[in-house]
């Protein structure tokens, strides 16, 4: 199944010779694949206040772009250049979304981040571009021309509302048709132009920059900092202009803030907390009638699966569920691991702890998790 996803390759082979090295076309990867969505589904979820969308209209130089949610009046609206709506996060809201993006598990879920839908009128397309994470493209309903490019030249038209690149030349062309396939490294030039009504999936990957994943890191820090001592001067002395910051005052603030450490586990608990932790738009639904405890467990031992909407990492002993650590028995990790990769698992075992026992049920009625259903 793999194997002919990525056009005949095993997974170390994909990784070794293409993964942010070189793109990689695949003829019908997913056979018999014609989507998930019709084009009504795709524009309804457009227009949901929890659903992140954007509607792109526009060819050349001229480009337009109005975010989610998108009024039934704009999507109805007639338009003299051709038009697309891109739908993020649609793992979170279809069930067959989230299956099709664990198809790309051999890549860590760490690095997983979302499936986006794009249904485009004839010519739709949101202009040559390039992303700086990786990307496969699977062609659902209709047919979409795709140009690439390795040029260096990344430079873009100033002033307008996408990152459309001024100077593409396109290298390569192919045209997808349902259940073909594109992957795209990072940075590398690519147009898609719709050839009649089209509508491709796109499976994302998280890739931070050092400037966000720097600002995260200290905003972890600053919740858990403990520096003991405060500012003190007992050796004050009258300074000639009183609207001075003294030399004294600088080397004593700069060695308290130098006292600032952090060890491997203080990253590691931030990548768990930091990786796991919901978008803005992503709420979950508790049961409106929770079971009780004990009735709960019954339930559970039928097994357990994860919501759409739970993200589940670990390392080293440690859990991390939707932005939270836990660090449960070492006789129960082995369970919450299976659960973590393969998203259910079959209920636990009789020699569960009382305290994982109570995490479960806790997850439960936050709306994490859900007993399997008969």
């Amino acid at each position: 199944m793999q194997e002919q996803l990525l056009g005949g390759l095993q997974a170390a082979e994909f990784l070794d010779q293409y993964w942010q090295k070189k793109p990689l076309l695949v003829r019908q990867a997913l056979p018999g694949f014609t989507g998930l969505l019709d084009r009504d589904a795709v524009l309804r979820l457009a227009q949901r206040e929890d659903v992140e969308s954007r509607l792109v209209a526009g060819a050349g130089t001229d480009w337009e772009m109005e975010r989610g949610p998108l009024a039934k009046s704009l999507l109805r609206r007639a338009r003299s250049t051709p038009w697309t709506v891109l739908v993020q996060g649609l793992n979170l809201i279809l069930p067959q979304a989230d299956a099709l993006m664990r198809r790309f598990a051999f890549i860590p879920y760490a690095r997983l981040d979302d499936v986006m839908v794009s249904y485009a009128t004839p010519g739709g397309g949101v202009g040559p571009h390039f992303d700086s994470y990786d990307v496969f493209l699977i062609q659902g309903m209709g047919r979409r021309r795709w140009q690439i490019s390795d040029d260096e030249d990344l430079t873009l038209i100033d002033g307008l509302p996408l990152r459309i690149l001024s100077n593409f030349q396109p290298r390569q062309e192919w045209v997808l048709e349902p259940g073909d396939m594109l992957y795209l490294p990072p940075r590398y030039a690519h147009n898609g132009i719709a050839e009649g009504e089209c509508m491709t999936y796109s499976i994302g990957f998280r890739a931070p920059s050092a400037q966000e994943l720097g600002r995260a890191f200290l905003d972890y820090l600053h919740e858990r900092l403990q520096i003991p001592g405060a500012y003190a001067d007992p050796g004050l002395r009258q300074q000639d202009s009183p609207a001075e910051i003294a030399d004294a005052m600088v080397d004593q603030v700069s060695g308290m803030v130098n006292a600032i450490r952090w060890q491997s586990a203080d990253i590691e608990q931030f990548l768990g907390c930091y990786l796991t932790e919901p978008k803005p738009q992503v709420f979950f639904d508790p049961p409106r009638r929770p079971m009780s405890g004990p009735r709960f467990a019954a339930a559970a031992r039928q097994g357990v699966q994860l919501d759409a909407r739970s993200q589940l990492l670990w390392r080293a002993g440690r859990l991390y569920m939707n932005g939270e650590s836990h660090f449960p028995a070492a006789g129960d990790i082995a369970w919450f691991i299976a659960l973590a990769d393969l998203r259910r698992s079959a209920g636990p075992p009789d020699s569960f702890s009382p305290a994982a026992q109570a995490l479960l049920y806790e997850w439960y009625c936050a709306g994490y998790l859900h007993p399997e259903t008969p």
